[in-house]
């Protein structure tokens, strides 16, 4: 998982408050609970030594929050009386939490994102094109393709000499429009780094679409012929395979960078346990960092203010750096603090993963002789 979209959170230390919620609003009086929760949160966070200006600003979000469809939460990071981020959790959290911190909490968010697969999903005719792209921590976007073929798009019975050459002009049209939709698509794959293009609609339509796209994508393209653009028409079919090929992507990547540690892990390259993957860091050594996600941990870590790579499992080696008051944070905090920072990725095991005895590994860009830790 990549944790670029987190760097406004990681810029510096602070009073970071951060607010996990249920948002849905299901009933008559859902706006009711939702303050009530909020207030029950406030009231933690105020216990804890959070100051006014950013639990005001805090509970102006949750309540300027535009109101969605379904079952979901928001995650609110704030601090020096500014929201910095607000996003939108597919679900609503296991339970309503909120802690004040020198960096902010990131991991329930990390967990409910970890799956999250940058797509882009295409529901396609003969005639354009409706496509969706999403990717981890991004916007949804939404773009409409009119193919620029306008005529004849319908095969009919015309008659005489000129039959076949009127379907063979239909024929045209549907592939120069698949064409358009095929173009705008891997330009917006590119744009949010698509891992996957699922494609479904008119039968036609999307095979004609495949074959139109950049080969660098033909490969990456789950189609069916679920879905339609006809209005009203259900989608629960199209969203049925979406969510398969991102989970199938989810766990493919996964096994991947497993196979990779395993691999390096072999033949003594492996960072393996807390305080080898820190000292890793530190170096910028790591490409992906493979965590057992366990929310029970109670492991720390010392950081510096100004300096993501610069932790330590101990205090005194940061004073022998020249830092003066190094501050001891949540472990998974401060990791999640360094791999943004070194633009190493994270990948979440289960707590009893085989292949991290120690709870953590990490898979390494270059290995030198000089001993971890």
């Amino acid at each position: 998982m990549n944790l670029d979209f987190l760097r406004p959170l990681l810029d510096h230390t602070g009073a970071w408050v951060s607010v996990y919620l249920d948002a849905t609003r299901a009933g008559a009086n859902a706006d009711h609970e939702v303050g009530l929760r909020w207030r029950a949160l406030r009231e933690r966070l105020a216990e804890q030594g959070a100051d006014d200006a950013t639990l005001d600003a805090v509970r102006t979000a949750i309540e300027n929050h535009p109101v969605e469809t379904g079952r979901y939460g928001l995650a609110v990071f704030a601090c020096d009386g500014e929201v910095v981020m607000v996003e939108t959790l597919p679900a609503p959290p296991p339970a309503d939490e909120a802690c004040l911190a020198p960096l902010p909490h990131v991991m329930p968010l990390i967990r409910q994102q970890h799956a999250q697969i940058p797509y882009v999903r295409v529901l396609t005719d003969r005639t354009g094109a409706d496509l969706d792209a999403f990717s981890s921590g991004g916007v949804p976007r939404h773009r409409e393709v009119t193919g620029s073929a306008t005529f004849p798009l319908r095969k009919v019975q015309v008659g005489g000499w000129s039959h076949r050459h009127y379907q063979q002009a239909v024929e045209e049209s549907w592939k120069r429009n698949a064409g358009d939709v095929a173009a705008a698509a891997a330009d917006l794959a590119d744009s949010v780094g698509a891992e996957v293009i699922v494609v479904g609609g008119d039968v036609r339509a999307v095979q004609t679409f495949a074959g139109r796209l950049p080969k660098r994508w033909q490969d990456r393209v789950v189609a069916t012929d679920a879905g339609s653009r006809h209005a009203g028409a259900d989608e629960s079919a199209l969203d049925d395979v979406t969510v398969q090929a991102v989970a199938d992507c989810a766990d493919r990547h996964t096994r991947e960078i497993v196979d990779r540690y395993r691999a390096q892990a072999a033949d003594g390259t492996a960072g393996s346990g807390l305080t080898d993957v820190v000292a890793r860091l530190q170096r910028r050594q790591v490409d992906t960092v493979l965590l057992a996600d366990d929310a029970s941990s109670t492991d720390t870590l010392w950081i510096t203010p100004d300096d993501p790579a610069l932790i330590s499992v101990d205090d005194h080696v940061l004073r022998e750096a020249g830092v003066e008051n190094p501050q001891k944070v949540r472990a998974d905090a401060g990791l999640v603090r360094a791999i943004a920072g070194s633009g190493a990725s994270l990948v979440l095991t289960a707590p009893d993963d085989g292949p991290l005895p120690h709870g953590i590994g990490a898979v390494l860009r270059y290995a030198d002789a000089t001993p971890a830790g």
